[in-house]
């Protein structure tokens, strides 16, 4: 796993509490651990004791952050090639944003589809779900397209070069993605294909990051919530943040 350093503690710590207080995450979780111990970027820290204050949950499905983020400024590239400038576009609405990239083998495929499961449940609403890829080398915009129509034709693809996805990601305060290398090592440098290759895989931070109309956000859905969990809280999050 990664923790790439300059992570702000509010969003990485928080994102991690709901692993130790979310029992019905608990067994997916152990999965995605396994799994991003060499390509998906999830976060080494020591878990929140679910007696903390900062690690309840009040009764959402996600990690509550210890400090609520700002809605983050970074422009890309949407898939019919127009600027999507994230936080002028996603401004006062309710806002899901996922870094990840279409050929990867677990977390991203089953992170879009439960959530597009959720939100075809009556009375669901229509948040704004934005796919930010971190293989911009494998992931054109009609394979990411055709990629996201499978989950929701409404939701919004971008990439850019490398070090535009890394900035953006460093907006957000994620960890960043990186290529992995042949030995399973994480690759240095901004997530860039592998000249002549096109077989590797790319480690990526993990969780949807929820912006409510507030323009904060203020928590954070790990790999392996169910969409149960999303069907209870997106009402929620759509009415405008209220922890309690």
């Amino acid at each position: 796993m990664s923790d790439p350093a300059g992570t702000p503690g509010s969003l990485r710590d928080g994102v991690l509490a709901v692993l130790a207080v979310v029992g019905v995450v608990a067994a997916a979780a152990a999965l995605s651990v396994s799994r991003h111990d060499h390509h998906h970027g999830a976060h080494h820290h020591s878990t929140p004791d679910p007696t903390d204050e900062q690690a309840t949950t009040d009764g959402w499905h996600g990690g509550l952050l210890t400090e609520a983020q700002p809605r983050p400024d970074f422009t890309l590239t949407d898939t019919a090639g127009r600027p999507y400038a994230f936080r002028e576009k996603t401004a006062g609405r309710l806002t899901l944003l996922f870094f990840g990239y279409t050929s990867c083998p677990d977390v991203c495929p089953l992170h879009m589809a439960t959530l597009s499961t959720a939100l075809d449940q009556p009375d669901m609403p229509r948040p704004l779900v934005v796919f930010v890829t971190t293989d911009p080398g494998r992931d054109t915009p009609e394979r990411l397209r055709e990629w996201l129509d499978s989950f929701g034709t409404d939701f919004v693809g971008l990439t850019g070069a490398p070090d535009e996805i890394l900035r953006a990601e460093e907006a957000v305060g994620l960890g960043t993605s990186f290529v992995v290398a042949p030995d399973g090592s994480p690759s240095p440098t901004a997530p860039a294909a592998p000249a002549g290759d096109d077989d590797y895989e790319v480690g990526h931070p993990a969780e949807i990051i929820a912006y409510t109309p507030d323009d904060l956000a203020h928590i954070a859905y790990p790999s392996g919530v169910q969409r149960d969990d999303w069907v209870a809280d997106l009402p929620r999050l759509a009415d405008g943040w209220d922890a309690g």
